[in-house]
């Protein structure tokens, strides 16, 4: 795999996977941790993580300027894995969240999110840009050769890429079984079951005992009979339940502070094989006519229109793909018979997925160049919109058959009729299926749009206009939860349906403009 291949690509995705395995163990749990630790609505913690999922990349813009600015990015790298670090170690620390301890215990685990967030903005642009640089000095190395060794060497780059992607995906593979493991442990060691129903419904009656449905009453203590606590003192039992139920989560993120040291360790023992990624050269002042200048003025604004085009189409594939953090991993819990598996292992599946079917997609697309149909990239993204609405247009119609309500009202039913409605697993791995799919049409793709359209004196800032639009995109993950609890869900995925499918029309109805423009 890494043969014909520059030698630090092995130790770079290493450290990549190394990095990215700690951070999806705690993403794959973070709105639902907020909800059993705090007691959070799934808005109030959907909130949260939008905001942390959009600081990701819009620090991202940060780390990149502290690097360029300071010419360390090897530096900036080890600081950011050092800050995330320091971040997971705050999460893994056991403190049972009360009434008198909540308001601080909440902001301090918003500020480790903050150090999260920045240490992966130092880390996850600055390690890119190494191996890019590792691929421009292979290429120049190569073209040493002559024009066929070159050739060959810048046909490396992609499947570079490609070998890179699939190591970050291994670890999103892995890390999502880690903290429903340690979590099941720790409660079975304490004599308790995992249930995912009950951290809301112990919050629930510990706030305001009195003022409990009878029916959620009635639920929480027959779960709680069944994990085994006790229903004669119900206030203790729920307390002692969340307790052990967040401490297993609490300890799942020592692992993550495990995986960032490996990654410190990785990069640090082969940080002499790293290039540094070299300093822009002053371009040469050359001098144009008047009507040289208004001609590239003209093409700059055509190029700088249809990035910004695409920009706001992505905005709403990330709002809706994204919510396999947020109202998918909400349905996981509430409407699918989690009793065999988590909710949280349910996102392994994109990363499966991801490594399956990239060499799967690749082919289709190199088969297709060789017969002389390519499809462009603008096609390509408006093809991956309705992939991606597909899987809304399927959880929909399921939604339907099943005579779904909200889920507010969804979780107040007795428990006996919940689990009779509940669906089976394969609902989830059909929508991962087509989200997946959607994805690899969209972002690997998006990348390769803005570097197609951008003006050669904007490359930086046009890709740093690509995360601020995914960010956007992220900022409005929080309505996904409200429409999911105020409404019957299939409307909550039609409303995910539309919003694909209006994208997809808009850059369809653009898209021959758009083919011109990268040509």
């Amino acid at each position: 795999m890494f043969k014909n291949h520059p030698k630090g690509l092995l130790t770079a995705a290493l450290s990549n996977m190394g990095e990215r395995f700690g951070y999806y163990i705690m993403n794959a749990v973070l709105v639902l941790f907020l909800c059993s630790k705090f007691g959070l609505s799934e808005a109030a913690s959907g909130t949260i993580y939008s905001f942390f999922y959009a600081g990701i990349y819009i620090l991202s813009l940060i780390g990149g300027l502290i690097a360029d600015r300071t010419q360390n990015y090897k530096g900036t790298i080890k600081t950011g894995l050092i800050i995330m670090a320091a971040g997971y170690v705050i999460l893994s620390i056991p403190i049972l969240a009360t009434a008198e301890n909540t308001t601080w215990l909440l902001t301090l685990t918003c500020v480790a999110l903050f150090m999260i967030a920045f240490g992966n903005g130092l880390f996850k642009g600055n390690l890119q840009a190494i191996v890019g640089q590792m691929y421009d000095n292979f290429e120049a190395d190569a073209a040493k050769k002559g024009p066929e060794a070159l050739k060959i060497a810048k046909n490396r780059r992609d499947s570079g890429f490609q070998i890179f992607y699939v190591f970050i995906n291994v670890g999103g593979l892995i890390a999502p079984f880690v903290a429903p493991l340690l979590r099941e442990w720790w409660l079975g060691t304490n004599g308790l079951a995992y249930n995912a129903q009950l951290p809301a419904l112990c919050h629930e009656y510990i706030n305001n005992a009195t003022a409990i449905a009878p029916e959620a009453l009635a639920n929480l203590k027959e779960l709680m009979t069944a994990a085994g606590g006790s229903i004669n003192d119900l206030t203790a039992s729920c307390s002692q339940y969340l307790q052990f139920f967040n401490e297993g989560i609490h300890y799942s993120f020592i692992a993550s502070v495990v995986a960032m040291f490996i990654s410190l360790v990785i990069f640090f023992v082969s940080q002499r094989s790293f290039p540094t990624p070299a300093k822009k050269i002053a371009t040469q002042s050359v001098t144009y006519t008047a009507e040289e200048k208004a001609a590239m003025a003209k093409e700059i604004k055509q190029r700088m229109y249809a990035l910004f085009a695409v920009l706001g189409i992505v905005i709403f594939f990330w709002f809706s793909f994204h919510q396999n953090g947020m109202s998918l991993s909400f349905f996981a819990r509430d409407f699918v018979d989690s009793s065999a598996v988590a909710p949280e292992v349910w996102q392994a599946i994109n990363p499966f997925f991801v490594i399956v079917l990239t060499p799967i997609i690749m082919a289709i697309f190199g088969s297709l160049a060789r017969r002389g149909k390519e499809i462009s990239t603008p096609r390509k993204i408006a093809i991956g919109m309705f992939i991606a609405g597909l899987a809304f247009l399927f959880l929909a119609i399921f939604s339907i058959f099943k005579g779904y309500p909200s889920a507010e009202t969804f979780k107040n039913l007795p428990i006996a009729e919940q689990m009779a409605s509940k669906a089976h697993w394969w609902i989830l791995i059909a929508t991962y299926f087509f989200l997946t799919v959607a994805e690899l049409f969209i972002s690997p793709l998006g990348l390769s749009f803005v570097s197609k359209v951008a003006p050669k004196s904007m490359l930086g800032l046009c890709q740093g206009l690509w995360l601020a639009a995914t960010a956007i995109g992220n900022l409005l993950l929080w309505i996904g939860p409200l429409m999911y609890n105020a409404w019957p869900i299939w409307q909550c995925w039609t409303v995910f349906l539309v919003v694909c499918l209006v994208s997809m029309s808009v850059m369809l109805g653009m898209v021959k403009w758009l083919e011109k423009v990268t040509k």
